[in-house]
């Protein structure tokens, strides 16, 4: 039976970089590629036959075939065509997904008040809605061995202003991640929620609408991405990667969370310039 990678957001930043490395930890006969930026997605599956092509034997015994899908799956009419892609995939033959990467997002600095709402609306629609939907649609073709990653946030531990909704969205898929690894436990389903703080991606530029051009104190994404799939191997259900980041996410369960929301909103300015869009 035929075996199946699915990444979204896989145009750049954690999503290519999990593109990159998965097949050194998986195997599977197609690799999905999701986003909405085609020529970014062609670039990527371009990038990775060719570097495929290059390793050892030994390496890389079987290719698999890079599928791109340039669909924005954001709320539930996102859910509704991925649902009916997997169903018509469904009609060509039976297929299992061996692993599923729900790395789909993208945040929105500045205070709450200040930004538009309408974007934050299109936020949750991604983090959370698309995510939510993307799982449900999969699960009818997830099976003993298979895998789900849903990257979250280290945001996800605690209220921070000036990143009000996207920390409250990442709070939301840590939970979730975490109820359904449980419940998914008996059929041999693996989820795992990834909760990186500051990575080098193009994460800030989307987030501050072009007001500020790179994470700062960025982590290399490289490192973040082969950490998560070692501990998805092992079995864990976070994937926490910096050791301050794990001291960070200790804290958070030892801070008073509005004094902590309140004191970020004053000292942790994030700058921001209307208008915009994330993948």
């Amino acid at each position: 039976m035929k075996r199946i990678i699915i990444i979204t957001g896989a145009s750049s930043g954690i999503g290519q970089e999990f593109a990159r490395q998965i097949m050194d930890f998986r195997q599977a006969q197609e690799l999905w590629l999701v986003a909405r930026r085609e020529e970014r997605l062609k670039e990527v599956a371009t990038a990775l036959t060719h570097s495929w092509k290059q390793m050892d034997a030994e390496r890389t015994p079987s290719c698999p075939a890079v599928r791109i899908i340039p669909q924005d799956i954001a709320g539930r009419g996102g859910y509704q065509l991925f649902s009916q892609l997997l169903a018509e995939e469904a009609q060509w033959g039976e297929f299992v997904i061996d692993t599923l990467i729900n790395n789909a997002g993208f945040g929105t600095y500045g205070p709450f008040a200040q930004t538009p709402v309408e974007r934050e609306l299109a936020l949750v629609e991604l983090n959370v809605t698309s995510l939510t939907g993307v799982c449900g649609a999969a699960l009818p073709y997830l099976d003993r061995g298979s895998s789900i990653i849903n990257v979250a946030s280290l945001a996800a531990y605690i209220p921070l202003g000036n990143f009000a909704v996207y920390a409250a969205s990442k709070s939301y898929v840590r939970s979730f991640s975490l109820a359904l690894a449980a419940e998914l436990k008996d059929r041999g389903i693996h989820v795992m929620a990834l909760c990186p703080g500051s990575v080098a991606t193009e994460f800030a530029t989307v987030a501050s609408n072009g007001a500020r051009k790179e994470v700062l104190h960025g982590k290399p994404v490289d490192k973040v991405v082969r950490h998560a799939l070692v501990c998805q191997k092992k079995g864990r259900h976070v994937a926490l990667w910096a050791f301050k980041w794990k001291f960070n996410a200790f804290m958070s369960f030892l801070v008073n969370h509005y004094r902590f929301a309140r004191h970020s909103y004053l000292h942790h300015k994030r700058p921001y310039q209307p208008s915009g869009s994330g993948d």
